[in-house]
């Protein structure tokens, strides 16, 4: 049976305060808390209350057959610990059901393990246990920072002991294939079978997409691969006026679910939770729309409702993705340079991690925790300097008037760091 897999990401960084040459070896403390808990208000007031009161009232409309996935970085868990423990609740709350998953991912939201494999670990196995303790779910189903991926990531993550990992639907990955299939990670496999073409590139399902034959790279852990374009009708185009389809109604999208009908047909629609009352507001129409999908897409009776984990004992492996190079799901290109495509982004990264011995050797958890906030990966998207067809989201996205501003905060807060890191060695 088809089955439409929803899958959200969760995420709200620690925002830095705004800091000085003045401020070096005088404040200690990095972190804008007035700011960072306006946006938490903001946003749970906006999105994540209503949001989750929806998917509750659908998840006991539809007795189980509606379901959904999560993965909630964990500087918001902390975050929500602390100032909205009613929101974690309500999180917990559609955990209970039995029709939620909640997914893994490194701790701080970081690219760790694009630098360091043990700190990689460390996060990973910090998420998984906070997932554990907070909804009693022992993670099977992994995703990289912004869906980053290649074929190191999912051995890493069988490695691990994940069962399915996430990526993004890019053609750079697929060729013609189709992304509405299950896959298996592969590490050497060269060619791919003939795809079908369809509506938003996501072909029929039942275009030619066995592999080639297998060689011995293959792993065990499947790939579920975002359906892009249909993800970015929601996430992107919804509210927008310009767009041929506006204005997108469940009924609609419904439709073109069902056209991607076919034996083993997976459509994975992943996108960021914010979507629904921050990103695209309230007074778009987004609540009643996603009110609405659910119903419109079981009226077809081949259709199921998944979460990854479910879909990755159900269905078999289709064929093999080799991913030789990093993928994720931003920006047109679809690759890293959000966060590592200029010199400003790769300078900070490097002097970030070249500290991990010093900081780890310092046995200090403040020391330490201040390091891996500064990991998260929205400090290095703030100093991001791609303009034309990205421009606006990351202009829209970026607290400081320009990249060089993102850039010479984070690098006065990491001199610092340094400096306390040195002292702290010497005592």
């Amino acid at each position: 049976m088809p089955a439409v897999c929803l899958y959200f990401q969760v995420h709200q960084p620690c925002r830095l305060k705004k800091y000085t040459a003045f401020d070096i070896g005088r404040d200690h403390d990095y972190e804008d808390r007035e700011e960072n808990r306006r946006l938490l208000e903001k946003v749970a007031e906006r999105c994540y209350l209503p949001a989750n009161a929806l998917l509750l009232n659908l998840i006991r409309k539809y007795e189980g057959r509606f379901r959904v996935a999560f993965s909630i970085s964990g500087v918001l868990l902390d975050q929500l610990t602390v100032h909205r423990p009613d929101v974690l609740k309500s999180f917990q709350c559609l955990g209970e059901t039995g029709c939620v998953e909640f997914l893994n991912e490194t701790y701080y939201h970081s690219l760790s393990f694009l630098f360091s494999k043990d700190e990689f670990r460390a996060q990973v196995g910090r998420h998984r246990r906070k997932v554990k303790e907070l909804f009693g779910q022992d993670g099977k189903t992994f995703r990289f920072t912004e869906l980053i991926y290649n074929n190191d990531l999912a051995r890493e993550a069988e490695n691990l002991g994940y069962e399915v990992i996430l990526a993004e639907g890019a053609e750079a990955l697929l060729g013609d294939r189709s992304p509405n299939r299950v896959y298996r990670a592969s590490g050497n496999e060269g060619g791919f079978g003939d795809g079908a073409g369809g509506r938003n590139g996501a072909g029929d399902g039942r275009g030619d997409d066995t592999e080639k034959e297998a060689g011995t790279g293959a792993g065990r852990i499947k790939v579920l691969l975002r359906n892009y374009r249909l993800s970015d009708d929601i996430s992107f185009r919804f509210s927008s006026r310009d767009w041929r389809e506006y204005p997108l109604t469940a009924e609609k999208y419904a439709h073109w679910i069902h056209g991607e009908n076919g034996a083993g047909t997976v459509i994975n629609l992943f996108m960021d939770y914010e979507t629904f009352g921050e990103h695209q507001w309230a007074e778009t129409g987004i609540f009643p729309f996603l009110e609405k999908l659910p119903g419109e897409i079981l009226k077809h009776r081949d259709f199921v409702f998944a979460t990854p984990a479910e879909i990755a004992r159900a269905v078999e492996p289709v064929g093999s993705i080799d991913a030789p190079e990093l993928s994720s799901w931003a920006d047109t290109e679809r690759d890293l340079t959000a966060w590592q495509g200029n010199s400003l982004q790769q300078d900070a990264a490097g002097i970030l991690y070249g500290l991990e011995e010093d900081v780890k050797a310092c046995k200090d958890s403040d020391l330490l925790d201040s390091w891996r906030k500064l990991q998260t990966s929205d400090h290095f998207y703030y100093m991001c300097t791609k303009w034309f067809a990205d421009g606006d989201v990351h202009k829209y996205f970026n607290p400081y008037p320009s990249p060089y501003d993102a850039y010479i905060n984070y690098m006065n807060i990491l001199d610092d760091l340094s400096r306390q890191v040195k002292k702290e060695k010497r005592s």
